[in-house]
């Protein structure tokens, strides 16, 4: 009986071991992602040239963003007591949509006027930060890169793949939360 306890003890123990994690037959390198950040780093640095070169041409007063983009004031509103929107105020305003070469993609028609809870809802990077930029009265025109505007995957409409835009956007009021 005692040879039989040990006999079923040692097999306990033995057939407790814990399953090894199969190795993989294949090691992938990150030569995809490497490809990957290349491609994107040589789109930039094209869509970076050719933004210069239109901003040269139109000779206008192109600010730089720290977000990675430029604008230029079409009305500027002076008065220090406005402020400029924060997280959950109500921002009511109009944009269009251009491509670099001046071609409209979407007019303000097209879009109809905006209502847009800031940083609660869906909305393309560089425009979420440029209304950020924004006080109730001021039209700017941005240039966003295409990182900035839709990206790789366009609109699904008539934006396509890695397309630079040029919005003109004025706000025409911000509703402060109340809750801040």
């Amino acid at each position: 009986m005692n040879k039989l306890v040990i006999l079923v003890f040692a097999m306990l123990i033995v057939s407790c071991k814990t399953p090894e994690a199969r190795r993989p037959i294949s090691v992938k390198t990150g030569s995809f992602i490497d490809a990957s950040v290349e491609r994107n780093k040589q789109l930039n640095a094209k869509e970076q040239a050719v933004m210069q070169n239109l901003m040269q041409q139109q000779e206008k007063n192109y600010i730089a963003s720290e977000s990675g983009f430029w604008y230029y004031y079409n009305n500027k509103v002076e008065i220090d007591s406005l402020t400029t929107p924060s997280f959950g105020d109500i921002v009511t305003y109009n944009y269009n949509v251009k491509a670099l070469n001046g071609d409209t993609i979407y007019s303000k028609e097209d879009i109809n006027t905006q209502t847009y809870a800031m940083d609660q809802e869906e909305l393309f990077t560089g425009l979420r930060e440029g209304l950020k930029l924004m006080k109730s009265g001021e039209t700017i025109t941005f240039m966003f890169p295409s990182q900035k505007a839709y990206g790789y995957y366009g609109d699904e409409n008539k934006i396509g793949s890695n397309t630079p835009l040029v919005c003109e956007v004025t706000v025409h009021s911000i509703q402060q939360n109340q809750s801040n």
